[in-house]
């Protein structure tokens, strides 16, 4: 399974961005598909996921009410929907693939997108 995240880029504060994440290799509905990011100095942490097939979904706090995460099977794509961004979201913006749960639990995720920059300015 391989994953491409793209979308990200150099936003101000309170612009909006949207990450897509490509499936190829298999069939997205086999797959939870987890949104995760890592900013300068600090640890990758899981921000929101999406369940196969009934759309399920899950976000953290700190993007709760900001962020949409949706997914097209159709499509083998998935998407993160970031509004209101504000400078604390800036790191490096990456989705994985796993099976089994509904979770933001990184070490449950095992295949990896290469990661997509995002930059928001105060």
């Amino acid at each position: 399974v391989q994953l491409q995240a793209s979308g990200g880029g150099l936003v101000a504060s309170g612009g909006s961005l949207r990450l897509s994440c490509a499936v190829s290799g298999s069939t997205l509905d086999e797959y939870f598909i987890g949104w995760f990011r890592q900013a300068p100095g600090k640890e990758r942490e899981g921000i929101s996921c999406i369940s196969p097939r009934d759309g399920t979904t899950y976000y953290t706090d700190s993007v709760k009410g900001r962020f949409t995460i949706s997914r097209d099977n159709a499509k083998n794509t998935v998407w993160l929907q970031m509004n209101s961004l504000q400078p604390e979201d800036t790191a490096v913006y990456y989705c994985a693939a796993g099976r089994g749960l509904l979770t933001i639990i990184r070490a449950l995720y095992n295949y990896w997108g290469q990661g997509t920059q995002v930059t928001v300015s105060s």
